[in-house]
């Protein structure tokens, strides 16, 4: 990691105390007589963005030229960690050039609710999707020496109120569905940074939060980085330095604070020093990468990467009599100002200065295709504008096949609040209507961060393409799967429900009073649509393709105790090459807690030539079969059948196997306030009970009424301390009697 290595002691307490602030909004903090240089660290979850102007502005539009990458609302349907991790490779090299020692993302808060402002940004519903694709971007980057913030840790799932609201969620559902992909990336990859997030955490916040930063994130899981504020969300020098906050950005000019604290002994000397130590040993790892000079990235390899994570970020929800491909010599008339102003990004801290910008229209007379167009109306939100109206009839009335580009302006999804609706423009959605009734060879081209309604316009459309946002090169990738030279292959991570009121997260959205309730527990996304079956327009995991695709000799092999492995034959049936995604869902039987019907638990994306088959294994492991339990306040895996189902998306199961799990074996102890039913149920409660029937049946201890029916369902639910209220003074002896035997069978 270069030749660099610098030791907190030899630094005298000021100069500890000021490591664990920035240098400026952009910068760590130097300490120039030290040697120790302030590094840059940037925004960026999909590209670089590098303020062009004086560091200490936020001017969010003047940045220095990247390349912009389709954001995770795209690239998070590709299903292709390797990808991701070519994606994380160039984003690495653009900051070598650009000299910024960490880019701050991924961000992989869950999408609990598909108004959420950041949604864009974000991975998925599910937690499993999130973290094996996100970790592409941690790995890709941190392979080239350049560090990455893993964030907002943690449950940011909304933007109203988001600086100081409580998310209130029981500890089962942080464990199962806001925290593993942070988890996973943690374990598996070691990001270098972590950016705590704004909100509390059933009342406290996630910058002072000691359980959080230090008890789950460092003791837990293992996390060797630091920990640094979202900008601002650091209120208590003080406490956060306490709870395990390395760095405070931006800097408030505080550092005193911490210098006082250490005196007055209400920070311990060596709490400051590992704090200090962990900023270091940061910049001692970003050194080598910082070092060098005049490197300069391939602009338009760059642009290739993007131009291919767009193409398989692009998901075929409709094709209706094989409306698409479009055929080149097609009359094709292009309606919608976005084939010409793209969607291609998010708005808010992630906006960058793309490296060049191919627009829809663009990549079409860059292929030699000829189209007419008309932009049918404006992106802002004024009243419809006849005369564009007009137009788009008269072009569409002339063409054979009309392409309708329709979306969510830039203005609709940003940083800083959500969405109040999911439906799109109705302007754009009533021009649809006035265009199916002069031609009815229609497909749809969606440009939008996070779900939108199709279910009021989608008869009046044979085709229908959820491009998302797609980075600067997504126009090409639209060119590049509208015309067949590639087939679609991207699956949707997020479900897309009929209506929003169908979400369950929606009576609790988006909170009262500076808080939220995750009322809805573990039962986000897919997770509660198929649990109850709920109709939706497109379910989690779904895509079509211009090929055929066969699952075949499906076998779910045991390995382990609580692991198994999944085998499968993928064939491509048809005359097109294209690709599979195998999704692996795990079905729990009865629990002892409310699970979801089922969860998923692998997933492996299968490129095949026209005729191709290939055998996949997919394994499973414990985690794969456990569930948090908040009375053991750790994993638990229950003993019993488990299905396995294998499928192309979250309602599409081609076939499953069960594999019989032993179980962790782990019981709770018995004690006064356990129930004769659980006390039946544990192996060594179960012959003391049997023991107490018959001293009882022996005349030598109050008798249990066994043949009554009515008196026993009473009796199995009530804890043992209550038993003389239905057996007398007597239930005090059987109670004391079920207690010491326990202690002696246990000693």
């Amino acid at each position: 990691m270069g030749e660099h290595h610098h030791h907190a002691a030899d630094l005298t307490l000021e100069e500890q105390a000021s490591l664990t602030s920035g240098g400026d909004s952009w910068h760590l903090q130097a300490v120039e007589s030290k040697g120790i240089p302030g590094y840059m660290i940037t925004d960026g979850p999909h590209g670089l963005r590098k303020t062009a102007g004086s560091s200490e502005t936020v001017d969010l539009d003047n940045t220095v030229p990247a390349t912009c990458f389709p954001p995770a609302a795209g690239l998070s349907s590709s299903w292709n960690p390797k990808l991701v991790h070519e994606v994380g490779e160039a984003m690495a090299e653009e900051c070598i050039q650009e000299k910024v020692a960490v880019i701050l993302g991924p961000g992989v808060n869950i999408k609990r609710n598909p108004l959420g402002g950041r949604c864009f940004e974000y991975w998925s519903e599910d937690p499993y999707l999130a973290g094996h694709e996100a970790v592409g971007i941690v790995t890709g980057v941190q392979s080239k020496g350049i560090g990455t913030s893993l964030k907002h840790f943690a449950v940011n799932n909304q933007e109203s109120d988001r600086l100081r609201i409580s998310a209130n969620v029981s500890s089962r559902a942080l464990r199962e569905i806001y925290f593993p992909a942070f988890e996973y990336i943690v374990t598996t990859a070691q990001p270098w940074t972590i950016m705590c997030s704004y909100n509390r955490i059933n009342g406290v916040f996630s910058s002072e939060n000691h359980w959080l930063l230090s008890d789950v994130l460092r003791s837990q899981w293992g996390f060797k980085g630091i920990v640094m504020s979202d900008w601002g969300a650091d209120h208590d020098r003080v406490a956060s330095l306490n709870a395990g906050l390395n760095l405070e950005m931006p800097p408030s000019h505080t550092d005193d604070q911490i210098v006082d604290a250490v005196r007055q002994q209400k920070v311990d000397p060596k709490q400051l020093e590992d704090m200090a130590q962990g900023m270091l040993d940061l910049t001692d790892k970003a050194s080598a990468a910082m070092d060098i000079e005049g490197y300069r990235f391939d602009v338009q390899a760059h642009d290739d990467t993007a131009r291919r994570a767009a193409r398989e970020s692009i998901v075929l929800l409709k094709n209706d009599d094989g409306i698409l491909p479009l055929s080149t010599d097609t009359k094709l008339a292009v309606i919608g100002e976005f084939a010409r102003t793209p969607r291609y990004q998010g708005s808010g801290s992630s906006h960058i200065t793309p490296t060049r910008m191919t627009s829809f229209l663009d990549a079409l007379s860059d292929a030699g295709i000829e189209a007419a167009f008309a932009p049918g109306f404006t992106l802002d939100d004024s009243e419809q504008d006849t005369a564009l109206r007009d137009e788009a009839l008269r072009t569409a009335q002339d063409a054979q096949t009309v392409v309708v580009f329709l979306g969510l302006p830039s203005e609709a999804e940003s940083e800083g609040f959500d969405r109040t609706t999911l439906d799109i423009p109705r302007k754009q959605t009533e021009l649809l209507t006035a265009l199916a009734a002069v031609n009815k060879e229609i497909i749809v081209v969606l440009s939008n961060g996070s779900v939108v309604s199709v279910e009021p316009w989608r008869k009046q459309a044979k085709g229908i393409v959820e491009s998302w946002l797609l980075g600067q090169a997504g126009g090409a990738a639209l060119v590049d799967v509208l015309f067949g030279s590639s087939s679609p292959s991207g699956k949707l991570a997020q479900s897309i429900p009929l209506d929003l009121s169908d979400d369950p997260s929606t009576v609790n959205w988006p909170g009262e009073e500076g808080h939220v309730d995750y009322g809805e527990g573990v039962f986000v996304g897919y997770r509660y649509y198929d649990t109850y079956d709920k109709p939706l327009a497109y379910p989690f995991g779904f895509g079509l393709s211009y090929a055929d695709f066969d699952i075949t000799d499906i076998r779910v092999d045991k390995t382990g105790a609580n692991t198994a492995e999944v085998h499968a034959t993928v064939s491509n049936t048809s005359s097109t090459p294209g690709a599979e995604t195998v999704q692996i869902y795990v079905a729990p039987g009865k629990a002892d807690v409310a699970r979801p019907v089922h969860e998923l638990k692998g997933f492996e994306k299968v490129y095949l030539e026209a005729g191709e088959s290939r055998e996949i294994t997919i394994p499973l492991d414990e985690r794969a079969f456990s569930y948090w339990s908040e009375r053991f306040d750790d994993w638990r895996i229950e003993k019993g059948s488990y299905g396995i189902e294998v499928g192309t998306s979250s309602r599409d199961i081609i076939g499953r196997g069960d594999v019989e799990i032993d179980g962790d074996g782990r019981r709770m102890p018995l004690d006064e306030w356990s129930n004769l039913e659980e006390w039946r149920q544990d192996p060594i409660g179960a012959q003391i009970v049997r023991r107490m029937i018959e001293e009882g049946e022996n005349g030598r201890l109050p008798v249990i009424p066994q043949d009554n029916t009515a008196v026993m369902v009473f009796l199995d639910t009530m804890p043992i301390n209550s038993l003389s209220m239905l057996i007398g003074p007597g239930g005090d002896r059987l109670t004391t009697y079920l207690l010491e035997q326990y202690r002696q069978a246990k000693a």
